[in-house]
């Protein structure tokens, strides 16, 4: 099959599925049973197939490489339907999917009108490969701890808004949520879960940088070459550190944490998509 009407394809059957999940999540009035039915888990793994064999076909089956911020977000989103197919055989978070899949398939779509320019001939070693592995990785766990993130900003919110207009006593806001949000887990679960993700994507990203530091001196001959991406990255680091450090000594939670959640993951997006974007689309040369 033709790379763009595969391309077109997968976009196509997420977009199918993100209405699905709108129609039968979202604006679901109705109590229902929770979690994925076992349809829809396979129903998720055709696009995902599909996903799959053009990153493989992208990155991997080709003599030259060719990476740009197309393949970049897709290969993020790729891994963040791949965590989230995985969590929500363990956790009621199905609701998530209506947020994810259309993401999905939007960025399915990117590198098929942004393929990217030719990579360096370094790009073949296994020091480069390594360090891509581990920065797709660590944006994808930081992808899935920013929609974490707005989820529970929507949450919050949701609740707030409800207690407001109801006059009676709650136990804990669980029966004040509708539709999706009310099979979820409560938010104190939802945080737990969010500085897990962080805490994991903040381990990778610290690889990440540490691998670009040795690929830098064996390629380079210098540790660090100082441009857009080195400073978001390391702007990304330094937000999730401090993140981290405080919830472990002051216990940060909540509107702090997730605005500190966003931030940093803005930084990261632009640390290589941002940058990716600006050099191959808007000055038409490669990121080296």
């Amino acid at each position: 099959m033709d790379g763009i009407l595969l391309h077109a394809l997968t976009a196509l059957l997420y977009g199918a599925l993100t209405v699905h999940f709108w129609r039968t999540r979202w604006r679901l009035a109705q109590p229902r049973t929770p979690g994925l039915a076992r349809w829809e888990r396979l129903a998720i793994l055709v696009p995902f197939a599909f996903h799959s064999w053009l990153l493989y076909h992208d990155l991997f089956a080709t003599e030259t490489l060719r990476f740009g911020f197309g393949q970049a977000l897709s290969v993020t989103l790729w891994l963040a339907v791949l965590f989230y197919w995985i969590e929500s055989a363990f956790l009621d978070l199905e609701g998530l999917h209506a947020l994810v899949l259309p993401l999905a398939a939007l960025c399915a779509l990117l590198p098929a009108a942004f393929p990217g320019l030719a990579s360096p001939p370094y790009s073949s070693s296994l020091a480069f490969r390594a360090h891509l592995a581990l920065a797709m990785l660590a944006y994808s766990m930081f992808t899935i701890g920013a929609l974490h993130a707005l989820l529970m900003a929507l949450l919050e919110g949701t609740l707030h808004g409800s207690r407001r207009r109801d006059a009676g006593p709650t136990s804990g806001g669980a029966g004040l949520l509708a539709g999706p949000l009310s099979s979820l887990p409560p938010l104190l679960t939802l945080e737990r879960l969010l500085f897990q993700i962080l805490a994991l994507g903040f381990v990778l990203l610290t690889l990440t940088l540490a691998t670009g530091v040795l690929f830098s001196e064996q390629v380079f001959g210098q540790a660090f070459r100082f441009n857009h991406k080195t400073l978001f990255a390391v702007l990304s680091w330094v937000i999730f550190a401090a993140l981290l450090a405080g919830r472990w000594r002051y216990g940060w939670r909540g509107r702090r944490a997730l605005r500190w959640t966003l931030a940093g993951f803005i930084a990261l997006l632009l640390a290589y998509a941002g940058s990716r974007f600006v050099l191959e689309v808007i000055l038409g040369r490669s990121l080296s």
